[in-house]
């Protein structure tokens, strides 16, 4: 493993080279959604080419498959408030973070096929740890069109799939999650909310404090996303840091996938989309990445699959010329 640590090796990673290691993990989690399906994601991306599709660009590939929890659900009491299904959650993201440290170890790039958006509480707590291991700063680009910043005391729902970036972020009532295992931690103000359209108040009051960026829908329709995005990518660049992309289903408009439980209107169009994930390539930076919340219960004819499986060609260089 140490060959692997200099030059080109992990050491690096975060700088795109011209072909990637990638390596593809699914995890099928829903219990921190309140619909279920999300369970199916993996298998429908999957279908729909996810690794013809990055091995035509010319990358290394590699499928791990779904992964599996390694222990029973049951480690951890749920915090006071509300956390549906906390032990299940909290197994999943030990191992998911277990995991995604490891293939940055490897000199790989995580690419996690969700999944509800819970499981980034386990993938960038791997990714984040692996980053503060290598002196590198990490920022979080969150798609999504809602914040998930909620807590057990403020949830109103109880639903861990709107609480992985307060848990990132050290937000109090997720400790009994790792307990005394390595975790890694994201700087608020290192988190970008991009595409944001739903936020509720208790969120809104944390986010203000804790100096959160959050790019909603007005900014970018006063901005632009080409503007906003940019300015994003500058940031990580100057700072040297890693970037870790989350993208949610819901971050795009409904019309153009409904294969989530969350829809909210007004979200990304198809070209908007794309523009973000091509200026990211063209930047140099080599996120890691989860593709979450695909429910093929709600899918049309495999449209919302179709669809996150060519952004992913866009974020990996696939161009129109």
């Amino acid at each position: 493993m140490a060959e692997t640590m200099g030059g080109t090796g992990v050491e690096r990673l975060g700088k795109r080279p011209p072909h990637q290691a990638i390596t593809l993990l699914g995890a099928p989690v829903e219990a921190g959604a309140g619909i279920p399906g999300c369970a199916m994601g993996p298998a429908m991306l999957r279908t729909a080419g996810i690794a013809r599709t990055l091995r035509e660009l010319g990358h290394d590939v590699v499928d791990l498959g779904d992964l599996a929890l390694s222990e029973p659900p049951g480690r951890g009491h749920a915090p006071e408030g509300r956390a549906r299904s906390f032990p299940e959650i909290a197994a999943w993201t030990r191992d998911l973070s277990r995991e995604t440290y490891g293939i940055l170890r490897e000199g790989r790039l995580p690419v996690v096929l969700g999944g509800d958006h819970s499981l980034a509480m386990g993938s960038i707590s791997g990714v984040a740890r692996y980053a503060t291991e290598i002196g590198r700063p990490l920022f979080v680009l969150w798609l999504d069109a809602h914040s998930d910043y909620n807590t057990p005391a403020t949830s109103p729902s109880g639903n861990m799939h709107g609480m992985p970036v307060a848990m990132l972020a050290g937000e109090p009532g997720f400790d009994a999650i790792f307990g005394d295992e390595p975790r890694g931690r994201v700087d608020p103000a290192h988190v970008h909310l991009f595409g944001i359209r739903s936020i509720d108040a208790d969120e809104r009051r944390l986010l203000k404090a804790r100096g959160v960026d959050v790019v909603d829908m007005r900014r970018l329709d006063e901005d632009g996303f080409a503007v906003s995005i940019r300015r994003i990518i500058d940031r990580v660049a100057a700072a040297d840091g890693m970037l870790h992309v989350s993208l949610d289903v819901d971050f795009l408009d409904p019309s153009i996938a409904p294969g989530v439980g969350t829809a909210v209107p007004g979200g990304a169009s198809y070209r908007e989309a794309h523009l973000v994930m091509e200026l990211l390539f063209e930047s140099g930076l080599a996120p890691s990445l989860d593709l979450v919340e695909m429910n093929p219960f709600l899918d049309e004819r495999g449209k919302s699959a179709l669809l996150l499986v060519d952004l992913a060609a866009s974020l990996f260089g696939r161009q129109v010329y």
